[in-house]
């Protein structure tokens, strides 16, 4: 692996400690997957942001680094509202080591925009490249942005954003970003609700692992996109889609469904997710999962508009988003729900203490179970606001 003389002088500890561990892990990385070289980055997001995550000895590794980030750096969600966690159910030593934690970072210099939706507030540019980790996230910026980034691993990420580079390897190359096969998505409804493409992601992530899949037969609005590739990188790992005549890449690259392998996908199957979980009771509902955008807080606005929740009922947003709705906000807050900033319902300790949560993403439906310790059941978005208020 080719490294340029300032990055020899890193890793030899001519720049301190903490660049030499960080340069390592670059390396490492880079030597595993087959990089040439480094390359310069635009931006980076880090995970490893909620004390329920990383605990006490990945705090304890964050308080030993000093540097500082040279690109525009944020964080993934934390365990809390930084703002409002004294609404939530969680203990003072979590608070306390939770506070420890955003204190390591913002010393780091990373911003406290702590979001799995970055986008909102800074969307990377088509094939620029960037080093970012939530599953999520990274999915959208490779497939809506057609930014280029890999699934970085915490510690990588945070040396990317320390050092301002990151192994080129992976979805960095063009060559790599070429679909595998084609998911052809047979009768589709008219107008369907994001949760039936958190649904579909949830199916095909399971089917396809890792592979770069290309869809056909199906017209998503960007918010879908966004339920779309969650729910794949959760369910499976991808990390990279493209849709037919809708993604950048796909448009750009001009490739032909027919190009790759064919496998169907019809709406019965989509609709045995649901049906699968439908006999779960419900001991409360959360939303936002990856966060809101204001599209959808004014869609849970308009229809908790004079009415009140019932059973417990959250929704997860950037603060970013958040502070650029805030009518929505007091409507939904006056309903009976709660409103959350910085955090979400997979890495917040907040959720533990409820048996089944009805969600209407794909990805939260992965996830609730390992995560929350919970089932979980699949539904709309107007059921589960109709849920909350029955």
């Amino acid at each position: 692996m080719y490294l340029t003389r300032e990055e020899e002088e890193i890793i030899q500890g001519e720049q301190g400690e903490t660049l030499q561990q960080l340069m390592e892990i670059l390396v490492g990385v880079g030597t595993v997957f087959g990089a040439t070289k480094m390359i310069p980055v635009r931006s980076v997001q880090v995970s490893g942001a909620s004390y329920k995550t990383i605990g006490k000895y990945g705090l304890e590794w964050l308080e030993s680094l000093h540097a500082r980030a040279v690109v525009p750096a944020v964080l993934n969600p934390i365990g809390m509202d930084r703002v409002r966690y004294a609404s939530m159910s969680l203990t003072d030593e979590f608070i306390t080591n939770q506070q420890a934690v955003i204190d390591a970072y913002a010393r780091l210099g990373i911003q406290l925009e702590c979001t799995c939706t970055p986008y909102y507030f800074s969307a990377p540019a088509y094939g620029e490249h960037i080093a970012w980790s939530e599953s999520s996230a990274v999915c959208y910026s490779n497939s809506v942005c057609a930014a280029r980034t890999n699934r970085e691993g915490g510690p990588s990420a945070l040396a990317s954003a320390l050092l301002g580079k990151t192994p080129y390897y992976g979805l960095h190359l063009i060559e790599n970003r070429v679909p595998n096969m084609t998911i052809c998505v047979h009768d589709a409804p008219k107008e369907p609700d994001s949760s039936w493409y958190g649904s579909l992601g949830y199916l095909v992530g399971k089917m396809v692992g890792a592979q770069i899949p290309y869809f056909a037969g199906i017209r998503p609005t960007r918010d879908q996109l966004k339920a779309l590739g969650a729910a794949m990188a959760a369910s499976g790992a991808v990390s990279l889609f493209h849709v037919h005549q809708i993604t950048p890449e796909s448009e750009i690259f001009h490739w032909d469904p027919h190009m790759f392998e064919q496998i169907p996908i019809t709406n019965d199957e989509i609709q045995q997710v649901y049906r699968d979980s439908d006999q779960n009771h419900v001991d409360a509902i959360a939303i936002g999962c990856p966060h809101c955008s204001s599209d959808e807080l004014l869609r849970i606005a308009r229809d908790l508009e004079g009415k009140t929740v019932k059973k417990p009922l959250y929704i997860f947003a950037s603060a970013y988003v958040l502070s650029r709705c805030p009518g929505e906000v007091a409507i939904i807050t006056k309903a009976g729900g709660r409103v959350y900033a910085d955090t979400c319902m997979v890495v917040s300790p907040e959720m533990e203490q409820y048996e089944c949560i009805m969600v209407n993403s794909g990805k939260a439906h992965a996830y609730v179970p390992t995560m929350c310790y919970a089932r979980s059941r699949i539904a709309t978005l107007d059921e589960c606001l109709a849920e909350a208020c029955m």
